[in-house]
C-alpha cells in the first residue's frame, strides 16, 4: 500500500479518539473508489490483528438521492465488528461516539454462504436464515459530516454501531418491499420510510453486497450479519435519546443513547 494511503488510514484510526479530520482531499480524490477501499482495508486488517472480530458487512449509500449528493452511481460498504453491536433495548455510552446519527434498516443473518460474484436477490433470500428490524448508528471521523464518497468509504462506511432486533423472522411471507418504517426518538416520530428505499428492495442491496465482496475474494459466509441500508432519513442523536425503530412485519428494536 502507498505511504499516502497508510497515512490516511492512521489519521482515521487516530480520529476515533474524537479529534475529527477535515475531508481527506490531500490523500484521496473524492471519487477514488480503489484508493478509498484500500485505506479501509488497511484499518480492517490492523483491527483484526488486534483482536477485533468481523461479524458482517453494511451497505451504505443505497438511496439514489444520497448517491447523487456525493456524485457517485453506486452504494458502498463497511465492515461490522462484534464490538459494534449494541444489545436490543440496551445502552450506548455517548463517550463512544463523536457525531452520531441513527437510521432504521432491515438486516439479514445468513444461514448459508454467498460465494458467487453473480449472486441474485433470489439467491440471497434462499440463503437468509432470519431478517430483522435494525438500527445503524453511523458516525464520521470527518468534521461536520462534510464527506465525499472517498471519505465515507475510507472511514469504514461512516460506521459506528448497530442494533439488531432480538427476534428474527423468515424471509418467506415477509413483504420487505412495502414494509413501512417509523423511527421514534423519545416517543416522537423522527423518520419514516419503506423497504423499497434500499436500492429498490433490501434484497437488492444484499445481493449487491454479496456480488461485490465475492468479486473481491471476501465472500459473505453463513452467520454473517448484513445491514441493507437506510429506509429513511438519518437523525442526529443527543445524549439521553431513546430510539425505537418499527418495521412492518418485522417488529421493533431500540436503544438508549446514554451511559446510565
Amino acid at each position: 500500500m502507498s505511504e499516502t494511503f497508510q497515512t490516511a488510514a492512521r489519521l482515521l484510526r487516530d480520529a476515533y479518539a474524537g479529534n475529527v479530520l477535515p475531508p481527506m482531499r490531500d490523500y484521496l480524490d473524492p471519487v477514488d473508489v480503489v484508493g478509498a477501499y484500500a485505506v479501509q482495508e488497511i484499518n480492517t486488517r490492523l483491527w483484526v490483528e488486534q483482536g477485533r472480530r468481523i461479524v458482517g458487512r453494511k451497505a451504505g449509500l443505497t438511496a439514489k438521492a444520497v448517491q447523487t449528493q456525493l456524485g457517485v452511481d453506486q452504494p458502498d460498504f463497511g465492515v461490522l465488528f462484534a464490538d459494534m453491536q449494541v444489545a436490543d433495548g440496551g445502552k450506548l455510552d455517548p463517550a463512544r461516539a463523536i457525531q452520531p446519527k441513527a437510521e432504521a434498516e432491515i438486516a439479514f443473518v445468513l444461514g448459508a454462504d454467498l460465494p458467487s460474484a453473480d449472486t441474485t436477490p433470489e439467491q440471497v433470500a434462499a440463503a437468509v436464515a432470519t431478517v430483522h428490524a435494525a438500527i445503524e448508528i453511523v458516525d464520521s471521523r470527518i468534521a461536520d459530516w462534510k464527506i465525499t464518497f472517498a471519505d465515507t468509504v475510507a472511514d469504514n462506511g461512516s460506521s459506528a454501531f448497530f442494533v439488531l432486533a432480538g427476534e428474527g423472522k423468515p424471509v418467506a411471507g415477509t413483504d420487505l418491499y412495502t414494509a413501512g418504517m417509523v423511527m421514534e426518538i423519545n416517543g416522537e416520530i423522527a423518520s419514516i420510510g419503506v423497504g423499497a428505499a434500499a436500492l429498490g428492495h433490501p434484497l437488492n442491496a444484499a445481493a449487491w453486497l454479496a456480488r461485490t465482496l465475492a468479486a473481491r475474494g471476501e465472500p459473505l459466509r453463513k452467520g454473517d450479519i448484513l445491514l441493507a441500508g437506510a429506509l429513511g432519513p438519518m437523525v442526529a442523536l443527543k445524549p439521553g435519546d431513546h430510539v425505537v425503530a418499527r418495521v412492518g412485519g418485522l417488529g421493533t428494536c431500540s436503544f438508549t443513547y446514554s451511559k446510565d
